[in-house]
């Protein structure tokens, strides 16, 4: 029998860094995103199912020009792709090292 994991958007969240203008790193969150992962057993390694979305309107880099930037057509193009989405394909782990392949669609 699967067992299905949700995160828990009160207790987690999704940050990035990028460096900008090769002098800086901004950091930004997505305030709005799901995760499920589907499992054999209580044990990740069994991962047979694992999909994580964001909206696109929830990011925030703390500078809302820059997030407007980044919803436009320029880069995300918020307006007719609302949310980046990612499907793993495949779960590696070894001890608190982990890799998860998969597939990133952003546009």
């Amino acid at each position: 029998m699967a067992i299905k994991w949700k995160i828990d958007p009160g207790h987690s969240e999704i940050q990035f860094k990028v460096k900008h203008l090769m002098i800086t790193t901004v950091t930004g969150y997505f305030k709005s995103f799901d995760l499920e992962v589907e499992t054999e057993t209580d044990d990740f390694n069994t991962a047979k199912r694992i999909e994580f979305t964001a909206d696109i309107d929830s990011i925030d880099t703390n500078n809302a020009q820059r997030d407007t930037h980044l919803k436009s057509n320029d880069f995300f193009n918020a307006e007719q792709h609302p949310q980046l989405k990612f499907v793993g394909k495949k779960y590696e782990g070894n001890g608190d090292e982990v890799t998860l392949h998969g597939d990133l669609t952003i546009r």
